[in-house]
């Protein structure tokens, strides 16, 4: 029973915590991308045939590319871990670094690879900005992506008073774990709005939806370094399970219990990095497409509109219920599986026969295959059904809505699983 139950947790880490995130936030990097370039493209970048400045967000990501490699080599050559207190400050650290080389970075990039004025596509009309106007809107990005992860940090670790109160209210029963874990989740989204919000503005307003967009980028480029600092919990979790289930030395599972604590604490920066990338993602697609489009105005008044604001605002909810609904049944299947095996294979009870790994393996793969396609069907479908059925004004206030109520869902609830999965 152990060996599967370890088992399903090294599948869950790595399809969840590493392929998760990873496709999660290449996702969002690629996004932001396209859209920054879509706006680029009937900007006077694509007028002038200014090459190299169009390629500007494709700049961008290199040279976070390059900050993340040099941030590697504090953490190999500058400063040796000795301890197991000081592996936490280590992984915050890198961030912290990677965050102001990229901002030493995209400072000279931008004086180097940006005329010193240019227009950006703004609504059907060309906005003037300068090359120290695009900096600031990638720098206010990048820092507001740290602040983001540090303030969830600080409602995920034990080392706080958030999840210490929600801790403590367990000693009364689930009733009370319940209400605070939701107050805990709930409070948990202001700062991080604050810092989307202040981001959008500075950037909107310097570059329009463009900036909004190399924004987002700047948020995300120094993830390879967070993706590292992610990966890094789950990576000593598994380890340790594979120790224990070979038999090895206590000693052994204690170490790789030190190094997978101090990096499901950092982890949460990293999710924050994600809940952050994700709004401006989501609002410069939203950009692209009405750039595209040819809407200037989006009327909350006209009822198409609003009724689009209502269903968009609804899609998060049905997805996550979807999605809930689906991991619920591969547990399901999970424990029905190992009853089965209990049942019907002799002497597996008293550790004299061993377990069908292969069976459990394939339950946790598929189901996280098969069962997300029909939530996935559901982001992919809606906006070619409303947009066909219902016109672009219609599908505007569908996409405005699933943005705002995308990013408050997001908020609550991370915060909220990761103090769970720390009190445990």
């Amino acid at each position: 029973l152990l060996c599967i139950q370890v088992i399903a947790d090294n599948v869950g880490d790595n399809v969840g915590d590493i392929a998760g995130m990873g496709s999660d936030l290449f996702g969002s990097y690629a996004e932001a991308s396209c859209a920054a370039l879509v706006v680029a493209s009937i900007s006077s970048f694509g007028i002038n045939h200014e090459f190299t400045a169009m390629l500007f967000p494709l700049i961008i990501s290199s040279v976070g590319l390059l900050a993340c490699l040099l941030t590697t080599l504090f953490a190999t050559d500058f400063f040796e871990i000795k301890l197991v207190k000081e592996i936490e400050p280590a992984l915050k650290k890198q961030l912290v670094i990677s965050t102001v080389l990229m901002t030493v970075g995209i400072a000279i990039v931008s004086w180097i690879a940006l005329p010193s004025t240019f227009t950006i596509f703004n609504f059907g009309e060309q906005k003037v900005v300068k090359n120290w106007q695009l900096f600031l809107c990638v720098s206010v990005g990048l820092w507001a992506g740290l602040i983001i992860g540090f303030v969830t940090k600080y409602y995920t670790s034990n080392a706080y008073s958030p999840v210490q109160d929600v801790a403590d209210s367990c000693r009364t029963g689930a009733a009370t774990n319940v209400i605070f874990g939701l107050a805990l989740g709930y409070k948990s989204v202001i700062i991080p709005i604050f810092a989307i919000a202040i981001s959008i503005f500075v950037s909107f307003s310097f570059a329009a939806m463009y900036g909004v967009a190399v924004a987002a980028l700047g948020m995300l480029s120094t993830i390879a370094t967070g993706l590292a600092i992610d990966a890094y919990g789950p990576i000593s979790d598994n380890a340790g399970g594979i120790a224990e289930m070979a038999g090895m030395s206590h000693r052994i599972r204690e170490r790789t219990d030190a190094l997978d604590a101090a990096g499901n604490t950092t982890a949460a920066i990293g999710k924050g990095f994600a809940i952050g990338s994700a709004a401006l993602v989501s609002l410069a697609l939203f950009g692209a497409f009405v750039s595209r489009a040819g809407v200037t105005t989006v009327d909350v008044l006209t009822p198409k509109v609003f009724i689009g604001l209502i269903v968009g605002a609804m899609l998060p909810y049905w997805f996550s219920a979807m999605t809930m609904k689906s991991v619920g049944s591969a547990a399901l299947k999970m424990v029905e599986e190992v009853r089965r095996q209990f049942n019907t294979i002799p002497g597996l009870m008293e550790g004299t026969a061993k377990p069908d790994y292969a069976t459990c393996v394939t339950i946790s793969t598929d189901a996280s295959i098969k069962e997300m396609i029909p939530p996935g069907a559901l982001v992919m479908l809606t906006p070619l059904i409303v947009g066909i059925f219902f016109g672009v004004e219609t599908l505007s206030g569908v996409l405005a809505g699933s943005l705002v109520s995308g990013v408050q869902v997001i908020n609550v609830w991370y915060p909220l699983s990761a103090a769970c999965n720390t009190i445990n």
